[in-house]
């Protein structure tokens, strides 16, 4: 009896992830975001009649697994630096257009007849932007380090933290409780929720993920991952807030820590599998029948969800000065709804509030937005480059340089890493680094240096470090095996990264150069100043500078290393 009812517990699980993975192949085929195939499938099965394969409560509880763990991924970049590093677009243009886009769109629903509670909602719900599509986005076209770029995923930030907000007074309205006490209730749980949080960050989970690192057991990240994810949305939905809340708090403990690289990389696959059945389960829950029936103003209201998206966007970016074209490039790139939208709108206290019919309508209005995000962000950015090319390119101050990404990446802080490190730090050059030894990382990072747990070995690591944005990869402990088995995947990936590896003999050297490596016989005392040398070249430093450099340096060793004064 027990295999048949598992057997019918699988079978729409099964059928979900085949039609699902097809969809995904064919909405990428089409230059859509999976997304939006996952939501034409979740339709596709509606309107063929077989929205029943929700009636197990499996892919329920997969779909809710999917928000709360897109929220755990974006709580894994969220850290302290990254906050004070960006604030002015965190705190001060992300509020200022949430809340233009807040007021545009009350403005709207009062108009057609939405009592004053529904507005609110509606015009909160419809300010936020799609982080999913848009870090897609700019993560394709790579645009992580300019302007528009940067300043996009600042408000995007803040927007992700005004949801998880907006889901907890979406909460309050289904115990039926006065808005007001409610919101200043769950703010003050929330306030509590992150100090706690801060303090189980540094005392609890930091200690037991450097436990772990040195039993070297991979497959406990995986689990550790899973439990912090889970545990912290349960504790938080234990007090009376949100799962997702909990979730991002999670997230962002873990981004405190040098283990922040590994976590991200375990995490990514069940983010992307569980998110897959929340936006089917969405689609599966748009009426189609009764769309049809109202299809010309499922096409307004789309128009105007658009249109009065770019306006209020434009709007706030010009209350901070941008030029005309830096704001039609921001404003075209977050035009489009959020996934959060097909949260809020779904739960039952705000399809009541805002009406069964409005409420399918909106989500699928949503829905279109984000299929239509490529080609609108795409008009925005040609429209920008025509209107730069009428005026000055110095009165815009969106294109001031801003800092990139660091162009060397370090695998393995020995005395080697430690050396290249401090060469580029002398020549003002960024790097990144990873060590798989728990003891040479815990002691690198109090030495000052800035490093993260992980294995470049693991190709699942490979995004999460943002290899593509670099210049040079060092590693400083190669095995030829691992590297042989990866070199064409990394060729194919990162055909302009340069692998540099550090060698013992000339053996060695021929095998590495043999499949596209650069590699250096470091002799040099102490350890690593052959490689420095070569990585400087190849970044353009002057050699007479490196010369220099290299003397000093030679001297240094003979005394005491001192200890690096700047925090990790």
């Amino acid at each position: 009896m027990g295999d048949i009812q598992l057997l019918a517990a699988l079978a729409p699980v099964i059928l979900l992830l085949m039609l699902g993975v097809t969809a995904a192949l064919a909405s990428r085929a089409m230059g859509l975001s999976p997304i939006v195939g996952y939501l034409m499938l979740g339709l596709g099965l509606r309107f063929a009649g077989l929205n029943m394969v929700l009636d197990g409560g499996t892919i329920a509880i997969l779909a809710a697994l999917g928000v709360v763990f897109l929220l755990f991924d974006i709580g894994l970049d969220f850290s302290f630096a990254h906050i004070r590093a960006h604030a002015s677009d965190i705190f001060g243009l992300g509020p200022v257009q949430v809340l233009a886009g807040t007021m545009v769109f009350c403005g709207l629903a009062l108009l057609a007849g939405f009592p004053l509670a529904a507005a609110l909602i509606i015009g909160a719900t419809l300010a936020l932007s799609s982080t999913a599509v848009v870090a897609r986005l700019i993560a394709e076209r790579h645009q992580q380090n300019c302007p528009v770029g940067l300043t996009a995923t600042a408000i995007l930030i803040f927007q992700d933290v005004a949801a998880i907000f907006l889901l907890i007074v979406a909460g309050a309205l289904e115990t039926h409780t006065p808005l007001l006490p409610a919101l200043g209730i769950a703010l003050a749980k929330a306030a509590a929720a992150f100090g706690v949080a801060l303090l189980l960050g540094r005392f609890v989970v930091r200690p037991a993920f450097a436990m772990i690192a040195r039993s070297r057991n991979e497959e406990v990240f995986t689990g550790i991952a899973l439990l912090v994810a889970l545990a912290a949305g349960w504790a938080t939905g234990s007090v009376g807030l949100s799962l997702t809340l909990g979730a991002f708090l999670g997230g962002m403990i873990i981004a405190e820590t040098p283990y922040r690289v590994v976590v991200q990389s375990e995490i990514k696959p069940f983010r992307g599998l569980f998110l897959s059945f929340f936006f089917i389960a969405v689609g599966l829950s748009i009426d189609v029948a009764a769309l049809l029936r109202v299809w010309p103003a499922l096409i307004g209201v789309t128009a105007v969800l658009i249109t009065a998206k770019i306006a209020a966007n434009a709007a706030a970016s010009f209350s901070f000065r941008w030029s005309a074209p830096g704001s039609t490039q921001l404003s075209f790139l977050l035009a489009q709804g959020s996934e959060f939208a097909f949260v809020i709108l779904s739960l039952s206290p705000i399809r009541q509030l805002v009406g069964e019919r409005a409420s399918a309508v909106l989500i699928a209005s949503v829905a279109i937005s984000l299929a239509v995000t490529p080609t609108l962000a795409e008009a925005g950015r040609n429209l920008a480059g025509r209107m730069r090319l009428r005026r000055p390119v110095l009165a815009d101050p969106e294109l001031k340089p801003h800092a990139e990404i660091e162009p060397v990446f370090i695998a393995g802080m020995g005395s080697a890493g430690r050396t290249l490190a401090d060469a580029l730090q002398a020549f003002g050059i960024g790097y990144a680094a990873i060590e798989r030894d728990e003891r040479r990382l815990r002691r690198a990072v109090a030495d000052g240096y800035k490093v993260g747990f992980g294995d470049f070995a693991d190709p699942r690591i490979w995004g999460p470090i943002a290899l593509h944005g670099r210049r040079i990869s060092v590693l400083t402990t190669p095995s030829f095996e691992v590297s042989h088995e990866l070199s064409s995947s990394m060729l194919d990936l990162y055909p302009a990264l340069t692998r540099i590896v550090i060698v013992h003999d000339e053996v060695e050297a021929k095998r590495f150069s043999s499949i596209g490596m650069l590699t250096v016989i470091d002799r040099s005392v102490p350890a690593g100043l052959d490689v420095a040398e070569l990585v400087l070249r190849q970044l353009g430093v002057e050699p007479a500078k490196i010369a220099r450099w290299l003397v000093d340096e030679v001297a240094r060793s003979l005394g005491p290393r001192p200890a690096r004064a700047e925090a990790a």
